[in-house]
């Protein structure tokens, strides 16, 4: 049986039934709390609204729900009201005025003919989401300093919903409140519920989120809401809408949903079942041979006919239908995003990918929020790996993750530079751990906050967030040039490291970094410049091009000067792919991703170059301090 595009709604239907069972069924869930479905029966508000919740001060505030076709209803908050009827599919939605903050515990009512709602505790603020995977979605129970932050996490004014887990061909109109299990962590997770920041709700949280709810409540004292709509593994395509894929003309985003929709009909769901049914009689036959026990259970035959790709999640707008679709229409504040591990699998293509979909899943985002100028705040792709050193630095300059990082900064760059005031971005590369999933992230959280307090809560002043730009490159004689806007340094004002030059023979070396000469001061001393940065390289004689903090786990330190902490973000002057650097590995031009071949042989060549290197300056230390003794020289004698 192939399932093809027709036939797919049909079998997400039957999925996500199973899914949402399943979600509390593969183990038993707490008793403590009742699940609530996503629509109830009789009169119901969308599970978006809840005592203990955050409205959005500033915004008309809309409400929805469901009730009896054509039934009446009414809703009152803080002296504002609003009636309508339920449509014939029984969805409701009422849009009341908009209020200032207020700290202030109020109730909502919501009226039927013969029912009546009371959601209780309820404050106006400030509603952030968070959105991304795993980094976003990482608790604050597991991260360095969690402990600490969870002991004090007592703030009555923070509010916190996490979304469930969901995905689909079509948007889903809402959320069950439910125990979901997490197959990473090994049990249950209480999602859909808004509760008030405990330390014991907190621990569960985001540790991003709760950052930067922590700073941004504390810093402007108004209430705040988080609402995590974060998935662990997933790609920038299954956050955007399908259809807005769909309608984009660029040959990649064409190409990657084109893929999928091959994939889908392709399918055969009896002929992978017949090949399961293979590879579990194969493995009772080894079982048998070898003389072990298997149990019945595990004896049991596969009978089930799987859906294949149609259920992946990140087909393309599948967690966005699942987890951003029921929140559309929901006034919020503004979005941060911390995003992109998976889509660096796909190698450049992928890559090329991300730079198309990113700003389009923005706007997409921004509209389902009613607001086009929404702030939108882009945390870049975290560490991953052993560090890049000295010794092994052009090695670990081959990893399509760090295109993917120099990607999110060009989108920022781009976004801003075409009047997006309300664009935000903050490197996390020096929050270095070797694991992907890198435990210090309350830093990432109040760098973030940074951008939000300074942009959207009038603290502009005192607190500075954008990193370092370089405004122009200049090529001079053996060396280039980088003018930037702001003064910078390296934390312990000692040497600037991370940047590599290269000519056009492609050969990256790490440059040698010094501030431009201007002059002398009043007592013969050397005036220097800390917004021009001299790179050089014994082995680049005429650079044309560098990089910067161009590796997964980066040797890199330059920030704005004054101990700001905001890094100059990973960043590029050239257009070479991987498979182009250095020049001459390959007879023709590489396209797509390359093969495990073909990346080994660009690793001999970068290994290649790192042993030139350290030969020179391993000889360029015997010179200076050569066999006469120190400060001797290498002679014929």
């Amino acid at each position: 049986m192939h399932v093809n595009p027709a036939a797919a709604s049909l079998w997400w239907s039957a999925l996500a039934s199973l899914l949402v069972s399943s979600a509390v069924g593969q183990k038993k869930p707490r008793a403590d709390v009742v699940e609530v479905p996503a629509i109830a029966a009789g009169l119901c508000v969308s599970n978006v609204f809840q005592s203990n919740m955050v409205l959005q001060r500033g915004k008309p505030i809309t409400v929805w729900g469901w009730a009896a076709p054509g039934e009446q209803i009414t809703v009152e908050f803080a002296g504002e009201s609003g009636a309508g009827r339920a449509a014939p599919d029984r969805s409701w939605r009422i849009t009341l005025g908009a209020l200032a903050a207020s700290s202030v515990p109020r109730s909502m009512v919501v009226r039927g003919v013969a029912e009546v709602l009371t959601l209780e505790n309820v404050l106006v603020g400030d509603v952030w989401v968070l959105g991304g995977q795993s980094n976003m979605e990482f608790e604050l129970a597991k991260v360095e300093n969690g402990n600490l932050e969870i002991v004090s996490a007592n703030y009555p004014e923070i509010r916190i919903l996490t979304v469930p887990y969901g995905a689909g061909l079509e948007p889903v109109r809402g959320f069950a409140r439910l125990h979901e299990w997490s197959g990473w962590f090994g049990r249950h997770f209480r999602k859909g519920d808004w509760d008030v920041c405990t330390p014991a709700v907190a621990r569960e949280l985001s540790a991003i989120g709760f950052a930067f709810a922590r700073r941004v409540h504390t810093a402007s004292g108004v209430p705040i809401g988080v609402v995590d709509a974060s998935r662990g593994g997933t790609t920038v395509e299954t956050w955007t809408p399908l259809s807005r894929l769909r309608a984009m003309t660029s040959k990649v985003v064409r190409n990657k949903v084109s893929d999928w929709e091959r994939r889908v009909a392709e399918w055969d769901a009896e002929q992978d079942l017949a090949q399961r049914v293979k590879k579990h009689q194969a493995w009772l036959a080894r079982q048998s041979k070898a003389g072990k026990q298997v149990t019945e259970d595990r004896r049991a035959v596969p009978t089930d006919l799987r859906p294949g790709p149609i259920a992946d999640h990140n087909h393309p707008g599948h967690c966005y239908a699942g987890m951003i679709a029921p929140l559309v229409g929901l006034a919020v504040k503004g979005v941060i995003f911390h995003q992109g591990y998976n889509n660096a699998f796909d190698g450049m293509p992928g890559v090329a990918f991300y730079r198309e979909a990113l700003p389009e899943m923005i706007r997409a985002w921004r509209d389902a929020f009613g607001d086009p100028a929404l702030p939108f705040g882009i945390l870049s792709l975290c560490t991953d790996g052993y560090p890049q050193t000295r010794d092994n630095y052009l090695e670990k300059m081959l990893d399509t993750g760090i295109f993917l990082r120099a990607a999110q900064y060009r989108t920022f760059l781009e976004l801003q530079r075409a009047g997006d005031d309300n664009i935000g971005f903050a490197s996390t590369f020096d929050l270095r751990r070797r694991w992907y999933h890198p435990q210090v992230k309350l830093p990432a959280g109040e760098r973030i906050a940074r951008w939000a307090l300074a942009t959207q809560y009038g603290l502009g002043r005192e607190l500075v967030w954008q990193p370092p730009r370089v405004v122009a490159v200049d090529r001079r004689d053996g060396e280039l040039v980088l003018r930037l806007d702001t003064a910078v340094s390296d934390p312990e004002d000692g040497a600037m490291v991370g940047f590599a030059i290269a000519g056009e023979d492609r050969r990256f070396q790490p440059a040698e970094v010094g501030y431009v000469a201007i002059g002398k001061d009043g007592r013969g001393r050397t005036r220097f410049d800390r917004k021009q940065l001299v790179l050089r390289s014994p082995l680049v004689p005429t650079p044309v091009h560098y990089r910067y903090a161009w590796g997964r786990n980066p040797l890199a330190n330059v920030q704005v000067a004054g101990n700001k902490d905001l890094p100059l973000a990973t960043q590029r002057s050239d257009d070479w792919g991987p498979a182009d650097v250095p020049a001459g590995i390959f007879d023709e031009v590489v396209t797509g991703k390359m093969s495990r071949a073909q990346r080994n042989r660009v690793l001999r060549a970068l290994r290649e170059e790192d042993r030139r290197r350290r030969v020179a300056e391993a000889e360029a230390v015997l010179r200076e301090f050569g066999p006469k003794g120190m400060g001797g020289t290498v002679g014929k004698d």
